[in-house]
């Protein structure tokens, strides 16, 4: 009993290592494809979007102090500038999500509707030149119906220009103690993956807020480092987000997570990863259920049993190179369970194959695989079917004497033939 346990284990040690190497090739596939793909579809689509908050700028003159008692009021003018805040933000977007597939791979592609009013109040003693800059949320974007309006009035020779950190358009205007300035931004645009919108790199203080974002998906998520919304209202094609604040001072953004499809080469590749667990159970009920049948099965078979499983992720990890994911899934489902049916059919028989067998396997390789398609729920259907197998297996051997299964058998006597003489 001990050497065809060792044996059973060195077996499962093989494939697990055959497992391992199946998985990282089919992530390294995968990873390479998804790298190439995303490129070629943020080139033609658009890239990941993040729309900085307009910037503003008060520029000032004062006479130069070193020659001013020389000259008098025909000195030269000193420029001074420094950051100045906008007094209001009244934010609309609006996502319309649209999932677009390039090569084998799907990609989260969205387009956007943006709209933002702005409001500032010259609240300095001095007149000078308010300086505002709209930057873009990407390079590699088109950007339909744009508009930017100061003050009711919208340049027509107004172009992007080059900044430190990419395009912007930048308008300059007069501004005097107490004047109101209102300006606005609008544009279409398409977006892969997320959006978001920042206040800039650091800390910083924004005073009456409001973003309100439209959705026509249902699985929303925010990106890490960003805020959740204030309020949230569902409607029937998605959600309606809130973030409101009066006087805000935050190092956090506001953003969106795109929900993503199932891709099927990562999904073969975890998969893979997670089958070791799914032949060890599969194992484990096998070991047991023959003990318990006084059934006599060679580590061969366990072998061969290990081969018809790994042909399950072998077939999988390239036939969803040429099918849709679902259909992949049940084709190498159904000709693994045909391998470990038609063969323990022949080895055991026909009822032990289908039912013991046969059942067990489309349990444990079948729906436990399945699993991985319910992302965030994998591990607590897994948790539950170890727990429901742990029950049962206690159950039917709870009253076994292991101290007499695993005693050594007393050698057989096989009887003593005397030579026949020789006529």
């Amino acid at each position: 009993m001990v050497k065809r346990i060792v044996a059973i284990v060195l077996i499962f040690i093989l494939v697990l290592v055959a497992w391992l190497v199946l998985a990282g090739m089919t992530k390294s596939r995968s990873n390479q494809a998804s790298r190439e793909l995303a490129e070629e579809v943020a080139a033609l689509w658009g890239d990941r979007q993040v729309q900085p908050a307009p910037t503003l700028t008060f520029m000032w003159a004062t006479p130069d102090p070193a020659t001013k008692k020389k000259h008098g009021k025909k000195a030269p003018q000193v420029w001074h500038e420094k950051p100045v805040l906008l007094e209001s933000s009244a934010i609309n977007v609006d996502f319309d999500l649209s999932h677009r597939k390039k090569g084998l791979l799907w990609y989260a592609t969205y387009g956007l509707t943006f709209a933002g009013d702005y409001g500032y109040v010259h609240n300095e003693d001095v007149a000078g030149f308010l300086q505002i800059t709209a930057r873009f949320p990407s390079q590699r974007a088109i950007y339909d119906d744009f508009h930017f309006i100061v003050d009711g009035v919208e340049n027509p020779q107004m172009t992007p220009v080059d900044v430190h950190d990419g395009k912007a358009v930048v308008e300059k205007i007069p501004v005097k103690p107490g004047q109101p300035v209102a300006f606005s931004v609008a544009y279409k645009s398409r977006g892969l993956d997320y959006w978001r919108y920042t206040f800039g790199e650091n800390v910083n203080r924004v005073k009456s807020f409001d973003l309100a974002m439209t959705t026509n998906f249902r699985d929303i998520d925010f990106p890490d480092g960003s805020m959740s919304p204030t309020t949230k209202n569902e409607t029937p094609n998605g959600w309606q987000l809130e973030w409101k604040f009066s006087n805000l001072i935050s190092g956090f953004d506001i953003g969106m997570e795109m929900p993503k499809k199932l891709n099927p080469g990562p999904l073969a590749a975890q998969i893979s990863f997670f089958a070791p667990l799914t032949l060890l159970y599969f194992f484990v009920w096998l070991f047991v259920i023959t003990l318990l049948k006084k059934i006599d099965l060679h580590p061969m078979n366990y072998l061969f049993l290990s081969a018809a499983f790994f042909s399950f992720h072998l077939l999988l990890a390239y036939t969803v190179d040429h099918l849709d994911l679902l259909p992949a899934f049940l084709l190498s489902s159904a000709v693994s369970v045909v391998l470990v049916i038609s063969y323990l059919r022949l080895a055991v028989g026909l009822r032990f194959a289908a039912v013991e067998a046969g059942l067990a396997q489309i349990v444990y390789l079948v729906l436990f695989s399945y699993a991985h398609f319910y992302r965030g729920w994998t591990g607590l259907i897994v948790t539950v079917g170890s727990i429901l197998t742990l029950f049962l297996l206690m159950q039917l051997t709870g009253r076994i004497n292991w101290a007499e299964k695993f005693a050594p058998r007393p050698p057989v006597q096989r009887p003593i033939v005397p030579p026949q003489p020789r006529p």
